[in-house]
């Protein structure tokens, strides 16, 4: 339907329930057959026949409720502009704090021409994906192999694992390169992903692939490689890592699960259960730890009809796939012994920097987007005749959480440029008390600006849709991050523990 225009006069004279026009923004839309639909009831509308309902429409909408239904739109008002930006897929964001500092204007000695591509390239592919994510998410259900599969045609499953050899000869968005992708350009895949706020899905979609997928690359076989790194990185098949145990979690050296050799010595029989496994639900192959004869060592088990996996409930989405599992006599070949025998430990400890840099990273994007829609909000939510930004306490809790935001943030840059100059051997000698202090702060931080946000937003933080979303989103999942990984107070201990080796025998006050 063509659009027309309108005085503010015509659009008076809809004002009926037959025949309701309202104005948002300058635009026209014909509210007549809407009515009697609308989730609020139909007397909100009906106070505003005929009316500019701007102010009443952005105090109870979220702006992608004017996209869905812009079906209704009609027209615009004659010599008016819009005053508000609709976002459009791939823009980026004007509001303060609102991106990394190096996307706002800000000078960074951190960022090369090609990181500023891949950004650019990266946001409007998973800008498209953001609705079918957030499906996943809110219907609690697995992300689908269709979706899986659109990520691996962009390379973006690979390049979730960050700079290795299994990213050569491959081209990313942007034109980079696998041979020059380094951990700036994975930071940012890692906070375009998390700006979708599916805490859950995101865990069920990458999350589970993250942690075990580098096991096969730097354990596995040449034969194991070859045949599963293709199969994940396209998205046709789905990995998980099974470590922890209804008995043991931290404490990996008190895992049950066994493995024992056949007399033949072919293969291993798997006996056991593992629980919380992100992925576990939708997992072909479990990355697994079992207690063989002289120690802990790690298989790639192949799901069968030995293997069987039950949904746990959490806090946030089944779409997680999170699970436990049931090992029941599964008969594993010994080719498929990931490392050494008996010395599976060094295989488990070996991810713990890069997952946890992974976590950290999606953490600094989620408390970016409840700090921009902090902002948002306090600039349109009016209270006692002003608007919430107006009063100091509001401005107060702003300054501390984006404070809390830009001062963590500039520690994991400091930190990923490290990780880009750093070898492996250096990397893990370094960074393992860095990185667990860092993912201690990282949550502390989280902690705080939830906290705030739910302040702000009031009781529209603790709706799971509407304005308070991402703030509702937040403070009932930010403690994954927080336990997963490696929980606070082990991340503390740790960090300190790593910095007493290099604490010099005299130094004294």
């Amino acid at each position: 339907m063509s659009l027309k225009t309108f005085t503010r006069e015509e659009v008076g004279r809809h004002a009926s329930e037959n025949d309701l026009w309202i104005i948002i923004d300058s635009s026209v839309y014909d509210m007549s057959r809407f009515i009697n639909f609308h989730p609020g009831g139909a007397a909100p509308i009906l106070e505003m026949a005929g009316k500019d309902a701007t102010e009443d429409f952005y105090g109870l909408h979220r702006q992608e409720v004017l996209v869905k239904y812009s079906k209704y739109k009609i027209g615009t008002i004659a010599n008016e502009k819009a005053q508000i930006t609709i976002r459009q897929n791939g823009d980026f964001s004007k509001v303060p704090y609102g991106e990394p500092s190096a996307w706002m204007g800000f000078k960074s000695p951190y960022y090369k021409e090609s990181h500023y591509k891949f950004r650019a390239a990266i946001r409007p592919i998973i800008d498209e994906l953001a609705e079918e994510a957030r499906h996943f998410e809110d219907t609690e259900t697995k992300p689908t192999d269709e979706f899986m599969q659109k990520l691996g045609s962009y390379n973006l499953l690979a390049a979730n694992v960050g700079p290795g050899p299994w990213l050569r000869n491959i081209t990313l968005p942007g034109g980079v390169t696998g041979e020059e992708f380094d951990y700036f350009h994975e930071l940012i895949l890692h906070e375009e992903t998390a700006r979708w706020g599916t805490r859950g899905a995101g865990d069920g979609i990458f999350g589970g692939m993250v942690i075990s997928i580098p096991t096969v690359l730097n354990f596995g076989s040449p034969a194991l490689k070859a045949k599963i790194v293709p199969e994940v990185f396209s998205g046709k098949k789905r990995i998980c890592l099974a470590i922890t145990e209804p008995y043991a979690g931290s404490d990996v050296a008190s895992i049950r699960t066994t493995a024992k050799k056949t007399a033949d010595g072919k293969h291993y029989i798997v006996n056991g259960v593992k629980k919380w496994i992100t992925g576990g639900q939708y997992a072909d192959y479990f990355s697994t730890a079992v207690q063989t004869e002289n120690g802990m060592s790690m298989l790639l088990i192949d799901r069968s009809d030995d293997v069987e996996t039950k949904a746990i409930k959490t806090s946030y989405s089944s779409s997680a796939g999170t699970s436990y599992i049931i090992f029941e006599n599964v008969k594993v070949p010994v080719e498929n012994l990931l490392g050494k025998e008996d010395r599976g430990f060094m295989v488990v400890l070996s991810n713990f920097n890069h997952e946890r840099w992974v976590m950290i990273t999606s953490v600094s994007m989620a408390a970016r987007i409840v700090i921009e829609e902090c902002f948002k909000w306090a600039n349109q939510r009016k209270v006692f005749g002003k608007r919430l930004i107006d009063q100091p306490v509001i401005r107060n809790k702003l300054a501390v959480m984006v404070a809390e935001l830009e001062s963590f943030h500039n520690w994991v840059e400091n930190i990923t440029y490290q990780m880009c100059h750093m070898g492996y051997k250096e990397q893990s000698e370094k960074l393992a008390g860095p990185l667990a202090l860092c993912k201690y702060q990282s949550t502390r931080m989280l902690h705080n600006v939830s906290d705030s946000a739910c302040q702000i937003f009031g009781g529209r933080a603790l709706t799971k849709t509407g304005m308070g979303k991402h703030i509702e989103m937040l403070q009932r999942t930010y403690k994954f991050s927080a336990i997963l990984g490696g929980a606070e107070e082990i991340m503390a201990d740790l960090g300190v523990r790593q910095a007493m080796k290099s604490f010099p025998a005299g130094a004294r006050l």
